[in-house]
């Protein structure tokens, strides 16, 4: 390292910041799994300078060199420098980028990544957009839980969930597409999987990454509003209700603080309560306008059935109404492929190949819209 020059990030001239951050911040936080910066340098060493904490969910990165994943480990909480390449031809120029696999944590609010800036024996080059920007919005599913691990292992653990298996990312690269991502394990459009009211996705959305939590996510600006002008959204990707339909075979979630209590029933013959299901059904309703104020111009596309089909038809039934009470007709609900046992991964969550068949259906129908608006 002795022939490298140390940068802060905001003194690299040329640079891409993938995910929902505060515009040319520096040092700079990533949030969400997917989160990344992105370079292109010549030279025959690089290093990225990091600031990583943790307490009891550990960080996880890839590096990926000219879009092959090079790397993918964790690491430790502290102040580091981290290899992304050396011993290179210096004179060709590298496509580097390193990502965050770890989705935001809500369970450890120490957990967070901030970029300090890279060490370089090279020079930067310009980092084209997108063709086009996507957003997804998710829960598990879309913080990759289960594309890394054996089949049969149960543990909630932050190694098996990634991005770097996720359709999402295959979709965005698929589409030469710009991807952020807004996702958390276990929630919901009206509720986390355990009837927890307080695990709601939209509660959220508005905000830069409210699925963080604790002072020093919250000194990093996690908790402000976000910024929705900066980045015009050409589709919006909502993978959401799996965890809905949990809430309906749980029991009553309780808050031993307040006292409040509440829970999703099932009628005797296992169907669902219909004022439940009509709660349920608002609350889609409800988002849908709020992913409109803030994406006046994106395609929402509804994404469901991963992991299960049980609110397919209310998913539908609350898009159907929205369309209706709104008169926006840019949305559509977008049925994915199931899980299967040759397509299962760890905690009985989506596989890779789970990953990459919903990626195939996503990518045909969103390669289909752009054509007929372009």
């Amino acid at each position: 390292m002795n022939h490298t020059k140390k940068y802060a990030l905001n003194e690299i001239p040329h640079y891409k910041v993938h995910g929902r951050t505060i515009s040319g911040v520096c040092p700079l936080p990533l949030f969400f799994n997917g989160s990344a910066v992105e370079l292109n340098v010549s030279g025959s060493e690089l290093w990225a300078d990091l600031e990583v904490s943790w307490q009891n969910l550990e960080m996880w990165v890839t590096v990926e060199i000219n879009g092959a994943l090079t790397s993918r480990q964790m690491l430790m909480p502290g102040t580091q420098s981290l290899c992304l390449f050396r011993g290179m031809n210096g004179e060709t120029v590298k496509n580097v980028r390193i990502t965050r696999e770890t989705q935001a944590m809500t369970e450890d609010e120490d957990c967070c990544l901030i970029v300090h800036g890279f060490q370089a024996d090279g020079s930067f080059y310009p980092v084209p957009k997108g063709k086009y920007t996507l957003e997804f919005v998710g829960d598990s599913i879309t913080s990759g839980e289960g594309t890394y691990g054996a089949i049969g292992d149960l543990d909630w653990i932050p190694m098996y969930m990634s991005y770097s298996r996720d359709y999402a990312k295959m979709t965005a690269e698929a589409l030469g597409a710009d991807a952020y991502i807004i996702s958390k394990g276990g929630w919901g459009v009206l509720s986390g999987w355990d009837n927890n009211p307080d695990c709601r996705i939209p509660s959220r959305y508005e905000q830069l990454c409210g699925l963080c939590c604790g002072p020093k996510n919250e000194s990093l600006g996690a908790f402000t509003p976000y910024d929705f002008s900066a980045r015009k959204t050409d589709a919006v990707i909502v993978n959401l209700g799996t965890n809905d339909a949990s809430a309906f075979q749980q029991p009553d979630w309780h808050d031993p603080v307040t006292g409040r209590t509440f829970k999703q029933h099932l009628n005797p013959d296992g169907t669902f309560v219909e004022a439940d299901l009509n709660r349920f059904e608002d609350a889609v309703v409800s988002f849908l306008y709020m992913l409109r104020r803030h994406n006046p111009q994106a395609h929402i596309v509804w994404c469901y059935g991963m992991l299960c089909y049980d609110l397919s038809f209310a998913i539908n039934e609350a898009m159907i109404r929205y369309m209706k009470e709104s008169s926006d007709h840019n949305v559509i609900y977008l049925q994915l492929p199931s899980l299967t046992e040759e397509t299962v991964g760890s905690n009985n969550h989506p596989g890779v190949l789970s990953h990459k068949r919903a990626a195939r259906v996503l990518t045909e129908y969103l390669q289909d819209y752009f054509s007929k608006e372009n």
